[in-house]
């Protein structure tokens, strides 16, 4: 539709005004240029700050991993210290933790503060003796590391044997008592080597590293470059663990403005002939319109294969034939990624630059694409270069036609992620590393939640230790609860909940309960570990004492064994001493009346009271000897005997004296109760206590004796009751089991009987026991195990 069918020429002439027109048409495109261009610079900026914060990322993992390897090791180093508090095997153990570690330069112990073992000590002897705790370079930081209860790393610092050195210091408690340190040194080569600093590209970035002087309060610079660290062309990272600052700078921060001028010059003249040119065509409408048509249908033309946007950007772009696979157009971060020019990427089909082993899912992802089952996808995958080496990638395809139309191209973007996958990798195999070391040591090592006591690590020596794997493990939040030995339980969790509140470093010991049913006895050593002034996490080692529990469990039976029998065998000496000095000295006064005898009849009686006495004599050698035989006799013989037959059999002997006596003997004892026991020892054991009975029954009422039996604490006890006459025991109860101990005035009463049979229950390990009141009974109990 033409102009002139709304306006006349006059009032188009007065209406539109040409040089105006095209003074905003200028304006408004140089509007735009100004938008692109700032665009442009803030995407490559940012590119670059996004490269600056992955390079310094991954030192800084790089530093934290050789800090957590440093950790362990000094862990390891304070194992060596025993419980008096002196290191064992330290150049031993020191030589292997090196060998394991080539993060570190060397390994010390610090006891009180003062260095006192030092590996290698060749080139380090001049820090022998040193007392860090007053020593002005070190006590601040040496203090910090106390105070705060956990491994500390400072300097860089000038160190006594010579040169620029970190020292992580890690305190160490012994009995909750402040020991000293277990460190490390690392010479700063070295760590700066380990951090991966030394492979930054030094054509593009500064490095520094920088430090707040704890007593000046101001920022150290230890790298010998550029201090110009203006937050416009430098990222930086803190290392809390050293307090350490780290700076990424840009050498080149206004590298794109050269560029950026020379966009904005041409944009300047574009919009100026833009601006010219409508000017122009406004002043001859007749010739506007086609030239303005033809000037859109450029400026389309233009708009969709705009070069600069499509070559400038910051990620790699391409655009693939779905079909073929035929990689149409790459811009220039494409090319350069693969290493291929403009002309050799367009010669290039999408198969031949994949992966073999990524190159299935790939083509299922893209089926899935022409499908519409997806409308984009996202993918981390390799590539092969130019050159035949491997690069990651992140690959993100979007479809460049309409849902339900035939597909024809795609565009990929790519972004370059082989140094965070390399990182990974480092990090991963670190890891692998410290876990392998870890597994090296004689005691499970773990770390949980402090609050929840959830277990986060467990190292693979709990398999050979409890028997569960460490997946088992981790895999119930209240696994170490659960397990602990019932009777151990309520101690264990409450001292490690106290010594947890009070940030407190702890070692105690309790028993677990084992996959197998067994409980073993562990000694756990525990490290408190805080974050800002809270408790976050527990870190230790459990180690297996059972062998040590189980030999000072037998060194105590052992000298209770050898107490009890030095104290029978001094008891014996007693009963020895005197019984046989009695006889003895009966004997002699015999002789010397024999001797001084006037009369043969006064002789003759002599002799015969000599015969008396030399019985007697007998006699109580006899039963001495039976006492010896009964402590000596240690490899008894022992056989299942049926307990009622015995009782049976000891009721017919004593069958004549029970008829005698009118005595009642009420037995409940089962027919099938068997016990494990010597048989003359229990026919014995039965004989005095049955005939004890029989002996004391009280004269003025019907003798009664109960014999019966019953378990208690899984043993068997032997219950022999009777209504005698009973004992004394407040008068005679210490020594009723004494031999020749008697009670009463009865003329069989001889004291030996209870002292044997006390003897031989003993000796099968048993005990016994006496319940007695004056005229109203007794009750003995025998104990068989």
């Amino acid at each position: 539709m033409e102009i002139g069918n709304h306006f006349s020429k006059n009032k188009y002439k007065s209406l539109i005004r040409p040089k105006r027109l095209g003074l905003i048409v200028f304006f408004i495109l140089c509007s735009i240029f100004y938008y692109i261009l700032l665009q442009q610079y803030q995407i490559a900026q940012k590119a670059k700050n996004d490269e600056m914060y992955k390079t310094l990322e991954a030192i800084r993992q790089n530093i934290d991993q050789s800090l957590k390897n440093n950790y362990t090791t000094a862990l390891s180093l304070a194992l060596t210290i025993n419980d008096k508090g002196v290191p064992e095997n330290f150049d031993e153990i020191a030589k292997q933790l090196l060998a394991s570690n080539n993060g570190i330069n060397a390994v010390q112990l610090v006891p009180n503060g003062i260095i006192s073992h030092i590996y290698p000590l060749k080139g380090n002897e001049a820090a022998i003796g040193l007392n860090i705790l007053t020593s002005e370079k070190h006590q601040f930081e040496a203090s910090q590391s106390i105070k705060n209860s956990k491994m500390y790393f400072a300097g860089p610092l000038e160190l006594k044997q010579g040169g620029l050195g970190i020292v992580g210091r890690m305190p160490v408690h012994k009995d909750n008592k402040f020991w000293g340190f277990s460190a490390v040194v690392i010479h700063l080569n070295t760590f700066l080597h380990n951090s991966g600093i030394n492979s930054i590209d030094s054509s593009k970035y500064y490095f520094q590293l920088s430090k707040v002087n704890p007593i000046t309060q101001k920022e150290l610079f230890f790298l010998p470059v550029n201090k110009n660290l203006s937050k416009n062309s430098s990222v930086t990272s803190v290392i809390p663990d050293g307090d350490w600052k780290l700076y990424l700078t840009d050498k080149k921060p206004h590298e794109f403005y050269p560029f950026l001028f020379t966009l904005g010059f041409f944009g300047i003249l574009l919009a100026a002939l833009f601006a010219f040119v409508t000017t122009r065509f406004l002043k001859k409408p007749a010739e506007l319109e086609d030239l303005l048509e033809k000037q859109a249908d450029k400026l389309l033309k233009n708009e969709i294969k705009f070069k600069s946007i499509f070559d400038q950007a910051a990620v790699g772009i391409t655009y693939i034939d779905t079909n073929s696979g035929q990689l149409l157009e790459a811009n220039k971060k494409y090319c350069d990624l693969l290493g291929y020019s403009e002309q050799e990427i367009k010669q290039k089909n999408i198969k031949s630059i994949i992966h073999p082993d990524d190159l299935k899912e790939s083509i299922s992802n893209l089926e899935k694409l022409k499908q519409g089952i997806i409308r984009e996808y996202s993918v981390e995958r390799r590539h092969i270069t130019k050159s035949g080496n491997l690069i990651w990638i992140k690959l993100t395809i979007s479809p460049l036609w309409e849902i339900n139309t035939t597909p024809t191209n795609y565009i990929a973007i790519v972004e370059d992620i082989t140094k965070r996958k390399l990182a990974e990798e480092a990090i991963i195999n670190s890891q692998q590393k410290i876990e392998s070391l870890i597994n090296t040591v004689d005691g499970i090592v773990w770390e949980c939640d402090a609050n929840t006591l959830e277990f986060t690590f467990v190292s693979k020596k709990v398999e050979n230790i409890l028997g569960y794997t460490a997946k088992e493990w981790m895999s119930t939040p209240t696994f170490w609860t659960d397990h602990i030995y019932n009777k151990d339980k309520n101690f264990a969790l409450q001292f490690c909940a106290e010594q947890t509140s009070k940030k407190l470093n702890h070692d105690f010991e309790y028993r677990m309960i084992a996959k197998d049913g067994s409980i073993v006895w562990l000694r756990d050593i525990v490290n408190v570990i805080t974050e800002n002034g809270e408790v976050k996490s527990l870190r230790g080692i459990m180690i297996d004492v059972t062998k040590n529990k189980e030999t000072e469990a037998d060194l105590n039976n052992s000298f209770n064994l050898v107490s009890e029998q030095n104290k029978r065998l001094l008891n014996f000496s007693y009963i020895v001493s005197h019984n046989l000095r009695s006889h003895t000295s009966n004997i002699t006064s015999i002789v010397d009346l024999i001797t001084n005898s006037d009369s043969e009849e006064e002789k003759e009686e002599m002799i015969e009271l000599l015969k008396s006495v030399s019985d007697s004599l007998n006699e109580t050698m006899l039963n001495l000897n039976e006492v010896v035989n009964i402590q000596t006799n240690v490899g008894l013989t022992t056989e299942n005997l049926n307990l009622k037959q015995y009782i049976d059999n000891t009721l017919a002997i004593l069958s004549n004296q029970i008829e005698l006596k009118g005595i009642q003997v009420i037995s409940s004892v089962e027919s099938d109760i068997e016990v494990n026991y010597n048989p003359a020892y229990l026919e014995s054991i039965l004989y005095n206590l049955i005939s004890n009975a029989i002996r004391y029954s009280h004269q003025e009422r019907h003798p009664i004796i109960h014999i019966d039996t019953y378990k208690e604490a899984k043993k068997t006890v032997l219950k022999v009751s009777d209504n005698g006459i009973g004992i004394d025991l407040k008068r005679n109860g210490h020594k009723i089991f004494g031999m020749y101990k008697k009670f009463s005035t009865h003329k069989d009463s001889k004291g030996i009987g209870l002292f044997i049979t006390k003897n031989q229950i003993d000796a099968m390990g048993g005990n016994i026991t006496v319940e007695s009141e004056p005229n109203l009974g007794t009750t003995f109990k025998v104990y068989i195990s």
